[in-house]
């Protein structure tokens, strides 16, 4: 029986209105690596950042081998030996592999940076754990599965015994993804402890001694692998069974929708990232674009929908040229837009939801006459689209920044397909949202392509991509290397391709 290493107990937390934290019991073991499952809201996040000492808790106790202690900011948590890699890196592009996880922390001699020591011991470091990295190396020029492996030896340069791991696959290939495992099993056996926060269910059930699950603020219960189920652990999150396998009719092919050819497009430094790029979106398809972050997904999108302009190339929607058009046009064409990142490209977070619910129609019949807002009409829109779409909020006027992810999402999917459309550009749609809501909105994609209607998917999931998609186009460095119809498609043989190795 492993020792507890740490332990909360009774832990509450209260934002204005908000019980984050019901008093929650959480125990972690000497090396154990302990999964932590939840819907947005749960109260996950806040646990973690009241263990990293981010936020402080206004009931309940925490012990660290036993010992009753305080941790009020995250200099007493490292000193504690608790480190977190968070799900969005905390690196600087421009430094070294040697500097990054110096900083905050340099060693000196005679009052000078001793970087050698620093190399050393990160020599030592990476070879311990084969992480089989270079201490000169710039974070720019990194992949994303070599840069997470930075912030894990940041950690361990620290000291940390017990690491909280945040969505750490959420930007890794399949092959990244078990190298990324084959590195937690060996620092387990090293005695290490592991937090490890994840949606995905198939990975909790792989890497994971323990397993627990929250919701609405509260523990629901801790299991183990090999007494539970990817069915069991969606209904202890959800509160309900949850359909886990996507249903859709044989696709229904009809004539083209978006049709892209050669298009190039510059980022806003001038850099080209995405090069000759060609492929077509027909009626009754969903058109799956797989890739790991960072490899043009981002740019091509922007490009389709207005929000950059492109260089080369020619884009043809329903047999209307677009040249970069302004997205008020691109809408007006009737495509609709699932951005990936909702908050800034989605959503003006300090409106109310009424008002996020049409901002892609404000200005036109039946919500504005003679350039005056008709607010009952806009209300009336909103109240049905809230049922419809199944958006848990206090009400039309509540501010949607209040609202969960899932929710805030649900607002942009409502307002989108709320409107006669031709073709549905969903960029990365379920990312960061939990089992509830990545069902109810892949529900929603497969009802748009059942339609008669175009598809565009973006994802780094490769669960849903094959989940969902009926063609898929493979994205690296730019470049759609390789299109495969769904029935031809493997995990692995996507996994290679979005690493770059044509198969």
């Amino acid at each position: 029986m492993k020792t507890d290493i740490l332990s909360l107990q009774g832990i509450v937390k209260i934002f204005p209105g908000v019980l984050a934290n019901d008093h929650i019991d959480f125990s972690l073991g000497k090396g154990e690596i302990h999964s932590l499952l939840g819907e947005n809201g749960a109260g996950k996040t806040s646990l973690m950042n009241i263990l990293y000492g981010l936020y402080t808790p206004d009931e309940g106790e925490i012990y660290i081998n036993g010992r009753k202690v305080q941790i009020k900011n995250p200099s007493d948590a490292l000193s504690l030996g608790i480190g977190m890699v968070h799900q969005h890196f905390m690196l600087i592009p421009i430094m070294s592999v040697t500097e990054n996880i110096m900083l905050g922390m340099e060693t000196k001699k005679i009052g000078m940076l001793d970087t050698e020591k620093a190399k050393n011991r990160i020599r030592e470091l990476s070879g311990q754990y084969k992480f089989n990295l270079d201490p000169d190396d710039l974070i720019k020029d990194l992949p994303i599965g070599t840069q997470q492996r930075v912030e894990i030896i940041k950690a361990l340069y620290r000291e940390a015994n017990i690491l909280i791991l945040d969505e750490p696959t959420s930007v890794l290939t399949p092959q990244e993804t078990e190298e990324l495992f084959a590195i937690l099993r060996s620092l387990k056996d090293e005695g290490k402890s592991i937090i490890f926060i994840s949606h995905k269910l198939k990975e909790v059930l792989s890497i994971s001694d323990k397993i627990t699950v929250l919701r609405d603020g509260r523990s629901i219960g801790s299991v183990t692998p090999e007494n539970t189920s990817e069915q069991e652990l969606a209904s202890m999150m959800v509160g309900r069974e949850v359909i886990l396998k996507v249903e859709k009719n044989v696709m229904k092919r009809g004539a083209p929708v978006l049709q892209v050819k050669d298009l190039e497009v510059n980022d806003q430094r001038g850099a080209k990232v995405v090069d000759s790029i060609s492929f077509t979106v027909n009626e009754g398809e969903i058109f799956g674009i797989a890739g790991v972050q960072g490899n043009g997904q981002t740019e091509l999108i922007q490009a389709l929908t207005g929000l950059l302009p492109f260089q080369n190339g020619e884009v043809v929607m329903k047999g209307v040229k677009l040249t970069g058009e302004d997205p008020r046009k691109v809408t007006l064409l009737g495509i609709a837009h699932i951005p990936e990142d909702r908050q800034k490209y989605g959503l003006v977070l300090q409106y109310p939801v009424r008002d996020n619910l049409i901002l892609c129609s404000y200005y036109a019949e039946p919500f504005s006459k003679r350039g005056i807002l008709d607010y009952p009409v806009i209300s009336e829109k909103a109240s049905r689209l809230i049922e419809e779409y199944d958006i848990r909020t206090p009400g039309i006027n509540t501010v949607t920044e209040t609202l969960s992810g899932g929710n805030q999402q649900k607002i942009v999917v409502a307002r989108e397909l709320a409107r006669d459309i031709n073709l549905l550009i969903a960029s990365q749609p379920t990312r960061g949202l939990d089992v509830g809501s990545v069902e109810y909105i892949h529900k929603k994609i497969i009802e748009t392509r059942d339609a008669r209607r175009g598809v565009l998917l973006v994802s780094s999931e490769l669960d849903e991509i094959m989940s969902l998609a009926d063609t898929i186009g493979v994205i690296y460095k730019g470049k759609i290397i390789k299109t495969l119809n769904i029935e031809e498609a493997t995990k692995e043989k996507l996994g290679l391709l979005m690493a770059g190795v044509n198969v």
